[in-house]
């Protein structure tokens, strides 16, 4: 059998590793960072971090609005941040119950563009020492290649109906992202164009070529001198370390503390279009949130103690839920704190198809299990009898906090007229939920809460 068809694909093999690797490297997601209470004066705090909120700030066509997308984003209602070459995007939370959709795009570097930036970088061993150390130097941030968006670079779009440029949920996220900038400029780089890992493998690359053609031609480095005999110029210094030393039995200091366990599971990368690609990505990103949603829960579980000092043994989160709860929670796992966009309209549908129910039912389930999980989805379409205590001083309370008398009913407490009603679950919490006034189409609305005052006083506030 010939073999002559086979010579190109070792390297064929490679190539798209390569590219697969590259693909992975541009896509990075960054969890909701934390309220800045009481912050106030300049948001960014380095010098490219400002210049980013200066290109935002010349092309801003109401201060207003970047006033109060300064407001959201230092309250915390920019949910995870996805950077991509030429785009970033994130769910704000605004004044409505769902979320909006804020995107902001930028014009990524061309391939000669990228050639003179890292030649700039590979010129100067500082700037690259710079980069490490999570510093953007201006002399190459403003040199030959622009890296800083000026005015009118940025075009701000949003899924909410105000038209302004920017609203105020790109502005909030305008606002985010100076301060993602001022830990990490590598994320400016990875909006222009390429990863942090492919910079760093080149930048790797051309240091090892040029060193090779030194050892070559035997040209003397940066450090040897500039005049002298044939005897002037002092050996190279050896690099690195030998095999024996580094394979050499020696005491090791033990591993660092595993680090703190996040409050919520990782949200996965967007990925591209389903055109061309062998795989649905929507189905994908599905089972990637499902799986991390299941590895934090199994992670919490072997971090919590049991009465007896031992940790609790690695298990599912919810093992043996129905199809239709394991449906519900797939979904809402799939998609924790987006609104009806399209992509969970079809999830909705394709979940409703096959399960013989509404999507408007699929909708509501999954309201009633972000509320709270497998106890807020069976208070949603079952009722039960409290026994004495607890839901009985609730009413009372109520009334001492000058807050309206609600009406008992099972475990409910309703006042249709306002459309307001607590709902007291088998884990002595209230779950609020709401109405159009005088009609009986309940949803879940806002999370659980031990306190029937704490539960009532957020509804009325909504």
């Amino acid at each position: 059998m010939s073999t002559s068809g086979l010579r190109g694909r070792p390297a064929a093999s490679g190539r798209a590793a390569a590219d697969r690797s590259a693909r992975a490297d541009r896509s990075r997601t960054f969890p909701p960072l934390p309220p800045r209470s009481g912050a106030r004066g300049l948001f960014a705090e380095s010098w490219w971090g400002s210049a980013w909120l200066d290109a935002l700030e010349t092309t801003a066509l109401d201060s207003a609005r970047l006033a109060r997308g300064r407001t959201y984003a230092r309250d915390g209602h920019v949910d995870t941040i996805n950077v991509t070459p030429g785009r970033i995007i994130a769910t704000v939370r605004g004044s409505r119950p769902r979320p909006y959709s804020a995107e902001i795009r930028l014009r990524t570097l061309s391939d000669q563009e990228w050639e003179t930036l890292l030649g700039a970088i590979a010129a100067d061993p500082g700037r690259l020492a710079a980069l490490l150390a999570k510093k953007l130097p201006s002399a190459l941030a403003e040199g030959d290649v622009r890296l800083l968006p000026g005015p009118g670079d940025l075009v701000p779009r949003c899924s909410c109906p105000d038209h302004g440029r920017p609203c105020k949920h790109a502005a909030a996220l305008c606002f985010q992202v100076a301060r993602l900038l001022d830990t990490d400029p590598f994320v400016l780089l990875l909006m222009r164009g390429r990863g942090e890992r492919e910079l760093l493998d080149e930048l790797s690359r051309r240091n090892a070529t040029h060193t090779a053609r030194e050892s070559r031609t035997g040209s003397p480095g940066p450090e040897a001198p500039a005049t002298g005999g044939p005897t002037a110029a002092a050996p190279p210094a050896p690099r690195g370390v030998p095999a024996r030393d580094a394979l050499a039995d020696r005491l090791r200091p033990p591993l660092p503390p595993p680090p703190p366990l996040p409050d919520h599971p990782g949200r996965p990368p967007a990925l591209p279009d389903a055109d061309g690609l062998p795989f649905d990505p929507a189905a994908l990103e599905f089972l990637a949130a499902d799986a991390a949603a299941r590895a934090h829960a199994c992670v919490s579980a072997a971090r919590t103690p049991a009465p007896g000092g031992e940790r609790a043994p690695l298990r599912g989160p919810f093992p043996e839920l129905p199809p239709w709860d394991d449906a519900i929670r797939l979904a809402a796992t799939a998609h924790p704190t987006a609104g009806l966009t399209a992509a969970t309209r079809a999830l909705f549908r394709d979940l409703a198809a096959a399960t013989g129910r509404t999507a408007t039912d699929v909708a509501r389930s999954v309201a009633a299990w972000r509320q709270g999980g497998p106890e807020g989805l069976a208070l949603l379409d079952t009722t039960w009898n409290p026994p004495a205590g607890d839901f009985d001083r609730a009413r009372s309370a109520l009334i001492a906090a000058d807050l309206p008398a609600l009406r008992p009913r099972h475990n409910h407490l309703t006042d249709p007229e306002r459309g307001i009603q607590l709902r007291f679950g088998h884990d002595h919490r209230w779950y609020p939920y709401e109405s159009e006034p005088g009609a009986e189409d309940w949803w879940p609305t806002g999370p659980a809460d031990p306190d029937p005052v704490g539960a009532l006083t957020t509804l009325l506030a909504r």
